[in-house]
Parts: structure tokens; sequence; C-alpha cells
């Protein structure tokens, strides 16, 4: 059984097409699909009723955040495999069968990603290195374009060839598909991401720790999905640049080893400058009462 994992938040009309593009599909695996609405006030959950009786609804008691909403998903999903999905996708026919196929075939692969198509049909970039101290200043130097091919592109990779199938150390989340025995080696299958990385990182932290214990990333060419890109986040922008700078500092907080950790003080630095500079001023980042109020505010 392959269980399909969608958190959403306020993005009721994406989902409607999301939902839509997966349940229209003839598919030969059994399918799950979970969707937990982070107390959204668009209607999203209402409308999930009414229109997707077949799928699970769970109803979150307030914007839990990216981690936490997939780890109800998580908690409740019964598959061999799990997909956790963006509600601002939609999947065209024979992907969700053909990924499934893809990493069963790729044994010493715990998860699998495809290539993502923007609105103007562009490719997005969607696959990233585990950050590294050299990478993360060649990005945030914009030195990681200039010398892609060294230890200051190792981070963004300008590099990575998305017309190639190939391992891939860290796609995002949008479409990322697991096996459950690989998990289950590196977490709590029912809670898998780390809620210290509320929206950003978590599932570059989750793939780190597979990375970690052996397992690979695979990245399939041949399969894309429609990404609209931001569904969620464009909403509070502000605070989410700011949330994605303070978990990058979480992250190496959390995995960095030995004099590394030395650098963790220049790392917080250049990143919470980076991120006063990109947000045009100071945030707390990601805080589930300050999403609900701006929404309630702008309503």
């Amino acid at each position: 059984m392959l269980s399909i994992l969608i958190v959403n938040w306020n993005t009721r009309e994406m989902l409607r097409a999301c939902l839509t593009s997966i349940v229209s599909k003839q598919v030969q695996i059994q399918l799950e699909i979970i969707v937990v609405d982070n107390a959204s006030h668009d209607g999203s959950a209402e409308m999930v009723e009414a229109e997707f009786p077949q799928i699970k609804l769970i109803r979150a008691p307030g914007n839990l955040g990216y981690a936490e909403g997939n780890n109800l998903a998580f908690a409740a999903a019964k598959g061999s495999w799990l997909l956790t999905l963006n509600p601002d996708t939609e999947v065209p026919e024979g992907v969700l069968d053909s990924a499934v196929l893809t990493l069963a075939q790729h044994q010493n692969c715990a998860s699998l990603s495809v290539k993502f198509i923007g609105p103007e049909g562009e490719i997005q970039q969607s696959v990233r290195g585990f950050p590294s101290i050299p990478g993360i200043f060649g990005a945030l130097l914009r030195l990681d374009r200039r010398f892609p091919t060294t230890a200051l592109g190792d981070y963004t990779l300008p590099h990575f060839n998305y017309e190639r199938s190939q391992f891939a150390p860290q796609p995002m989340g949008t479409f990322l598909l697991f096996r459950r025995s690989a998990l289950e080696q590196v977490a709590d299958v029912s809670a898998p991401f780390d809620p210290q990385f509320p929206i950003f990182f978590n599932e570059v932290d989750l793939l780190y720790r597979l990375s970690e214990a052996g397992w690979k990333c695979w990245y399939e060419a041949s399969l894309s999905i429609f990404h609209h890109h931001g569904g969620s986040t464009r909403q509070v922008k502000k605070s989410m640049i700011w949330e994605s700078h303070l978990s990058l500092i979480r992250y190496f907080a959390k995995h960095l080893r030995g004099v590394d950790r030395l650098m963790l003080p220049l790392i917080s630095a250049a990143s919470r400058g980076a991120a006063l500079v990109r947000a045009k001023g100071t945030h707390a980042g990601f805080r589930p009462e300050y999403h609900d109020l701006q929404l309630e505010h702008a309503e």
C-alpha cells in the first residue's frame, strides 16, 4: 500500500486540484490518502469532507507546522511506502505506480523524488546537498555559481543535471517517497520528523539521518509532477524567511561534530544577517499563534 500524506494550510483550491489529480487517475497500487489540515481559515477541511469522502481527513488543533502535521499523518498511515506530497502539486498519470516500482528496484535507497515542473513549464531546482560550512558560505556569498564543482557549491548544487536519473543527497519534501522499512531504522515511523524544524530542514534532517545509516536517495528524471511552489509559505513570507535561516542554525547545532562546532557562532551570525537583509527586518520565525492571528486580521 502507498500512503499519500498531505499537510495543508489555507491552500483550498490548490489542494482540490492536487487531490483531483490523484483520485481521477487509474493506479495499480492500493492507495490511502491522508490530509492533515492545520486549522485552515479558507474552508479547506470542509472542501475535503464534502468532495473527497474517501480521503482520511485529520483536523489539527492549530497550525502545527509542516513537521508536526506530517507526523500526525505518518502516525495514521498504514502503507509500506509513504509519500509526503505538498498540496500545491498535481500528479500526472502513472507517476505514483512508477515511483513505487522504481524505489522498490533500488534496494539501497530509502527515498525517491522526481522532476518538478513549474507554472511556466520550467524545471525547478529541487535538489541540494547536505548543508556544509563551505557550501553555506558559498551560497551566502554567492560564490556557489562561480565555483559550482568546489566545496562552495556542494550545498546548492548548481551543476546538478535534472535530466539524468541519479542519486541525490536531499531533494525537497514536496514529493518525497519513503520506504517504511528504512525509516524504521532511524526514526519512530509514527513521528519521523524532528519538530525543532517546524517548516524547513525537517526532510533534510531526516534524509541526513538515513544517509548516516547507509541509505541513499534516488532522483528519477523520467517522472515529473506539476508544482506551483510555496502555496502556503508565501502567505507569510517574512516569517518564513526567518524560519528558514533559524532552522539552518538548528540543523548545524544538531549535526556539527568536533572542532566544526566552533563555527556555530559565525554560522548563526551570518545566517541571521542574511535573514535580516532578505526579510528587510527582524522576525521570530514560525509561531503558530502569529500565523493564525495574521490570517484573522486579513479577513
